[in-house]
């Protein structure tokens, strides 16, 4: 770099975008814009829709309660 290259102008990143509906999120439901949007991921999450794959076999005993 010389002297006459001018001012660095930092690149700004894109403002985030909320993973549920795509509006801009909201710093106190980050990374959601709002708390409904939250909720409807939380639900995703809890019956299923959203999975970690692996390479393990299922559980047998995953719904034996007997403990």
């Amino acid at each position: 770099m010389t002297p006459n290259d001018g001012p660095i102008i930092p690149l700004s990143a894109p403002a985030p975008r909320c993973p549920t509906c795509g509006k801009p999120a909201a710093a106190q439901h980050r990374p959601f814009c709002s708390i409904r949007c939250a909720r409807i991921d939380l639900g995703r999450w809890l019956n299923g829709s959203y999975r970690v794959e692996t390479d393990e076999p299922p559980d047998e005993n995953a719904d034996d309660d007997s403990g």
